[in-house]
């Protein structure tokens, strides 16, 4: 069973940027696609972006592209999340999440998550 641990949220003003970190335990952590997942208050959870497990494939949602990037470090068995020009509609929990899939980053796909790390944007 892989656990996963966020860090990285905090406030940030508009038009700022935030890096969030995810570290998963478990030697298998490279053999799984790895994704990231938000939820605003009173809304659903949301796919973000995912990244397959040898990292040459990634997958994001219409409403970060271009602004967010998603990495992994296979070595050292953390999958990152860059957020530029943040918006306030960006401001939620985010969670991290392990896929039963390698290559496929598929929403599906995703089973576990983090406990979440939370991320507040100002105007």
């Amino acid at each position: 069973q892989v656990q996963l641990v966020e860090s990285g949220g905090g406030l940030v003003q508009a038009g700022g940027s935030l890096r969030l970190s995810c570290a998963a335990s478990g030697r298998t952590f490279s053999s799984y696609a790895m994704g990231w997942f938000r939820q605003a208050p009173g809304k659903e959870r949301e796919f973000v972006a995912a990244v397959s497990n040898s990292g040459g494939i990634t997958d994001y949602a219409d409403s970060v592209k271009g602004r967010f990037t998603i990495s992994r470090d296979n070595s050292k068995n953390t999958v990152d999340l860059q957020m530029n020009n943040l918006k306030p509609e960006d401001t939620a929990v985010y969670y991290c999440a392990i896929s039963r899939f390698g290559a496929a980053t598929m929403i599906a796909g995703f089973h576990s998550w983090g406990q979440g790390t939370q991320v507040t944007v100002s105007s």
